[in-house]
C-alpha cells in the first residue's frame, strides 16, 4: 500500500516440516478440511509469527513457495526481498536492482518469482535458484504497479493506483510478456486476486472503500463488472482467495481481515495485534496457515483457516506432479 503526503508532495511508502511431506487431503478435485485437526485447533485466532520491526513499514507481498518459505519486500530496508522458514526466522533473500522497490510477489507455474517494481514501473522476476533478478516487462504508462496477482495459465494481473488523484488502472501481462491496459479512470486500485478455474477477477478500491468482481474470459478479458462489497470506513488492502472462492481481505487501519463470500458477505472478522495489515498469502504444511504482513509493527502474524488457500493449492499441484500438467483444468469445490 502506498499512501499520498499531501503537506509535502511527495509519496511515502508505508505500508504496503517443508511442504515436500505427503499432502494428506489433497485431491485433484479440491482439498478438505482436516477432519479432526481442523476441528481440534484453534482457527482464525492470530498471533505473531516473525519479531517485530525485522522489515520496514513498507512490508508487502507476501508469499509462500511451494517448499513453505515466506517472502515480503522490504527487510531491513527498502528495495529488498525477506525470506522467512517455517519457524519464523528471516534472512535476506534479495537485493533488487537499483531503482528498483517492490510490492506485490507471486509464483508462477514453474516456480519462478515475479515481482510488482512500483518504483521502477515493471514487473521483475525473480530466477530462485540463482536469485538473478530480470526484468519480466516493463510499462512507462504505468504509475506504479502495486499488487500483482496470478491465474494458473500464467497470466498477471496488476493494480496501478495514482494515490495523489484517487485514480488507478487495471493492467494485464501475457505469458509473452505483452502489457494490456484492461481498465483505466478507475478509483485508487490496489488489492487484488484470481478466482478459482480462472473464471473471476476481484479487484480492490482502497480510497472508495470498495471490491469490483469481472468475469474473466479464457484470453484474459474483462466483462460484467459488478460490486462485490463496499465498507463504511477504514482501508483495504491486499486479498487473497482460499479454494472454495472466498476472498480474504486486509483492512488497513482497521487491524483486521475479512473473510468475504463469493456472495460478497462477511463470513468471518480476524483480530490482529497490528492495525495496519497490508497483505497476506497462504501456507503451511496444508495451505491453511494465512501470513499478514503488518506495516505498523513491521513483521508478520499467523493465523489458521479452515480451508486451503488457493494459490497454495495451484502451486502445489504443479510442485508434486499431482493435477494435470495445466493448472487451470484442476477443479475446486463448488467449481
Amino acid at each position: 500500500m502506498l499512501v499520498w503526503k499531501s503537506g509535502a508532495r511527495h509519496m511515502r511508502r508505508v505500508a504496503g516440516g517443508l511442504l515436500l511431506m505427503a499432502l494428506v487431503g489433497f485431491t485433484g478435485s479440491g482439498a478438505e478440511p482436516q477432519g479432526a485437526a481442523a476441528a481440534s485447533e484453534s482457527l482464525f485466532v492470530s498471533s505473531p509469527f516473525t519479531a517485530a520491526g525485522l522489515f520496514t513499514g513498507g512490508i508487502e507481498g507476501p508469499a509462500c513457495d511451494a517448499r513453505g518459505m515466506v517472502y515480503a519486500v522490504n527487510f531491513g530496508r527498502e528495495g529488498t526481498i525477506g525470506q522467512v522458514t517455517p519457524a519464523g526466522q528471516c534472512s535476506l533473500f534479495v537485493q533488487l536492482p537499483s531503482g528498483s522497490t517492490g510490492n506485490g510477489i507471486r509464483f508462477d507455474s514453474k516456480g519462478q518469482m515475479l515481482v510488482a517494481d512500483y518504483s521502477g514501473h515493471n514487473l521483475l522476476q525473480v530466477d530462485m535458484a540463482t536469485r538473478q533478478v530480470t526484468v519480466r516487462a516493463h510499462e512507462a504508462r504505468m504509475s506504479q504497479p502495486n499488487d500483482i496477482a496470478i491465474g494458473s495459465d500464467d497470466r498477471v494481473y496488476a493494480s496501478d493506483p495514482n494515490w495523489g488523484k484517487n485514480t488507478g488502472q487495471l493492467w494485464r501481462i501475457d505469458p509473452d510478456n505483452t502489457v494490456t491496459l484492461l481498465e483505466g479512470g478507475m478509483g485508487t486500485t490496489n488489492g487484488i486476486e484470481v478466482g478459482p478455474g480462472n473464471a473471476v477477477l476481484y479487484v480492490g478500491e482502497s480510497a472508495q472503500r470498495q471490491i469490483w468482481a469481472y468475469d474473466l474470459s479464457p484470453a484474459g478479458a474483462i466483462s460484467n463488472k459488478r460490486l462485490l462489497i463496499t465498507f463504511a470506513d477504514g482501508g483495504m488492502d491486499g486479498m487473497r482467495c482460499d479454494v472454495d472462492g472466498n476472498l480474504y481481505v486486509t483492512r488497513y487501519g482497521k487491524g483486521v481481515v475479512l473473510k468475504v463470500s463469493p456472495a460478497g458477505a462477511v463470513v468471518q472478522q480476524v483480530a490482529l495485534h497490528g492495525t495496519n495489515p497490508s497483505n497476506l498469502t497462504f501456507g503451511g504444511p496444508d495451505g491453511r496457515t494465512c501470513y499478514v504482513t503488518l506495516a505498523d509493527t513491521r513483521q508478520i502474524e499467523s493465523f489458521r483457516v479452515d480451508q486451503p488457500g488457493l494459490s497454495w493449492q495451484l502451486q502445489q499441484a504443479q510442485s508434486t506432479g499431482v493435477a494435470p500438467a495445466r493448472w487451470g483444468e484442476i477443479k475446486t469445490k463448488g467449481n
